[in-house]
């Protein structure tokens, strides 16, 4: 018998039980459909997760006010503004790794423009904050120097902000009212999106620092300098955990802390945010992978069972076939390719319907989906080679068989 032959043979087994085929066939399905869907929508759930932290800014550090203590009494977490402006400059300057350093503060506020108005976060904002965060205008420009030094009445826009205000007419030059305090809008921020919290980047309003500060957002401040945090930028290639420790270390002697005292800041490192999400990520893939396994066990383990019970049923044709020549190696072949035609057809099934249920998890979650042609040629191979694996033992029992007590089997 010629593998030609052996395939066809074993298509026309499979063909005259489709139902029992089919049922076979389950396990592997369900397998390969979820190590399909595993790879395509944890794949595009970790590009989502990496542009979201690019989108905050690349080897970024970010300085927040701590805890602080009055009178034996602590105040809580970001209870007073233990930061200042002074403080950033005392980084950039002296952290040698660090590229640039960006104070800021933000708070939320109702803006009016003509007849529209929007609730959004208005942040105040320096020169190093655009570095920082690798955000550049769309339209307009950014603030000039002298504008950031003399806090005046300038605003930066995000496009979801603009859309909501001005619609499709041109905000450049239009004056809004943040807090009843006029600003003449003089750029739209380029596109941002939504960051790793689910916040809408572009839904905001820069202002120059000190205008936001004297103006809009720290008009209770009792320091004149003061900010609500820092954008800490390392330099590419240097280590974000040697830049946390130096500046820790710089914050705690500007701040005059005893070495028994707690640090009245706390220093955020937004490569260990994407670590941990990551680490999410794999752990959900290690658990679909789990399940993958044991779907393609089961389904080995069913495929095997049908075939034991394919070989007794056509114990007499495989006695007919070896008394007309047919040798042990042809039987067994010819059962090994029907094994192995059962979980290849079971996994192109199952590439199917892995395909389609990570579209619709990407869909209904709004993440980019992403199908290695790879993974899908790998899915199908593993598929066959768990036919084969678990088919063995039922072709190596057809190809034993005593023909002369095949041929009286009823």
């Amino acid at each position: 018998m010629t593998p030609y032959d052996a395939i066809l043979s074993a298509l026309d087994a499979l063909r005259l039980h489709k139902l029992r085929s089919a049922l076979t066939m389950l396990g592997i399905i369900i397998g390969v459909g979820a190590v399909i869907a595993m790879i395509a929508v944890g794949g595009g759930a970790r590009e989502m997760v990496v542009a979201q932290i690019r989108s905050l800014g690349a080897n970024l550090l970010v300085v927040i006010p701590g805890n602080v203590t009055q009178g034996g009494v602590r105040l809580g977490f970001g209870a007073a503004s233990t930061l200042t402006e002074d403080d950033a400059a005392a980084i950039a300057k002296e952290v040698a790794i660090v590229q640039v350093t960006a104070p800021f503060m933000r708070g939320g506020a109702q803006i009016v423009a003509g007849g529209q108005n929007w609730a959004t976060v208005v942040y105040g904002v320096d020169l190093g904050w655009f570095d920082a965060r690798e955000w550049e205008v769309e339209s307009g420009r950014l603030f000039e120097p002298e504008e950031i030094a003399r806090g005046m009445q300038v605003a930066l826009i995000g496009e979801t902000v603009a859309k909501n205000l001005f619609g499709t007419a041109d905000p450049l030059r239009e004056t809004i009212r943040v807090r009843n305090v006029p600003f003449t809008v003089i750029g739209v921020m380029a596109k941002k999106g939504q960051s790793t919290f689910g916040q809408d980047q572009d839904d905001v309003v820069l202002l120059p620092l000190a205008a936001a500060r004297q103006r809009v957002l720290g008009r209770n401040l009792a320091n004149a300098r003061a900010v609500g945090s820092i954008y800490v930028k390392v330099r590419e290639g240097e280590s974000l955990t040697q830049a946390e420790e130096e500046v820790k270390a710089l914050l705690r002697q500007r701040h005059r802390l005893q070495p028994h005292q707690e640090d009245d800041f706390s220093v955020r490192n937004l490569a260990e945010i994407s670590a941990t999400r990551e680490a999410s990520a794999r752990t959900l893939a290690l658990l679909l992978a789990a399940v993958a396994g044991v779907s393609l066990a089961v389904g080995g383990i069913g495929i095997m069972n049908i075939m034991l019970v394919s070989v007794t049923e056509r114990t007499r044709e495989i006695g007919l076939r070896v008394a007309v020549g047919a040798r042990p190696r042809d039987i067994r072949r010819q059962f090994l390719i029907e094994a192995a035609s059962l979980a290849a057809i079971g996994g192109l099934v199952g590439v199917a319907i892995g395909v389609a249920a990570a579209y619709v998890i990407a869909n209904a979650a709004g993440w980019p989906l992403l199908i290695e042609t790879r993974a899908i040629v790998l899915a199908v191979a593993f598929s066959g080679l768990v036919g084969v694996f678990f088919g063995w033992y039922p072709a190596l029992r057809a190809s034993r068989l005593d023909p002369i007590e095949a041929l009286r089997h009823t």
